[in-house]
């Protein structure tokens, strides 16, 4: 049975992965560094819920392990942490930008070298990397993100090319776009039909490319709406 850990976990893309894997029969972990917000949730998947601060290395450690004895080794992990401070260059203060950079690129190594070390003892597994648009391209008063997802994107094509051949199958996602609200999202009127990214669209995707032949592995996938210009 795959065991799944998802780290970073909110209302959106990490709750449709999570019902995802619980409809598939997996076992899935959640982790956050808020769980009072996972409850129903977790009540709806059943899963086991965790408490992290991804980006202390003693903390993810302790998550791994405690997943470990709960579930057994995950042999899919996704990291969808971020975090941005939003301003001008000459405006921004170092220490947000810090945390930043901290949460959306270092917490994914520390959570993807976890993964590795157990994976390699398992002799395979995934590990996937939430990106965005800013991974490939730095938008105005937005220097922290990018920072923290281009660094992001780098250490998933590093540890693709190093962990494919010992049958680690590491992915990165763009997602290029708006991601929808559950509940009713007042953005995507404006959008118009499907102008926005579906949370239960990218899940199939994840899960498809967790489930691909390894004979065709994708490392990168783009996902964008119509709307969206590139």
């Amino acid at each position: 049975m795959d065991k799944v850990l998802i780290v970073g976990v909110g209302p959106g893309l990490s709750a449709s992965l999570a019902r995802l894997a619980a409809r598939q029969g997996m076992a899935v972990a959640l982790a956050a560094r808020k769980t009072q917000k996972l409850d129903a949730l977790a009540k709806e998947t059943k899963a086991r819920v965790y408490a992290c601060d991804a980006a202390e290395p003693a903390e993810v450690e302790r998550l791994f392990g405690a997943v470990e004895r709960d579930l057994g080794a995950p042999n899919w992990v996704v990291y969808n942490a971020s975090a941005r401070a939003r301003g001008a260059v000459a405006e921004l203060d170092p220490a947000e930008v810090k945390r930043s950079i901290l949460i959306s690129c270092f917490a994914g190594f520390l959570v993807g070298q976890q993964a590795a070390r157990r994976m390699l003892q398992q002799g395979g597994g995934s590990i996937f990397f939430t990106g965005a648009s800013a991974s490939v391209k730095g938008y105005a008063q937005s220097a922290s993100f990018a920072m923290g997802k281009f660094g992001l994107r780098g250490l998933a094509q590093s540890m693709a090319r190093e962990l494919a051949p010992k049958n680690i199958h590491v992915a990165h996602f763009v997602i290029d776009g708006g991601i929808e609200r559950s509940g009713g999202d007042e953005r995507a009127a404006a959008r118009g039909k499907d102008g926005m990214l579906s949370p239960d669209a990218i899940a199939e995707t994840y899960l498809h490319i967790h489930r691909q032949h390894r004979s065709a592995w994708t490392w990168e996938v783009e996902l964008r709406p119509w709307v969206e210009n590139f």
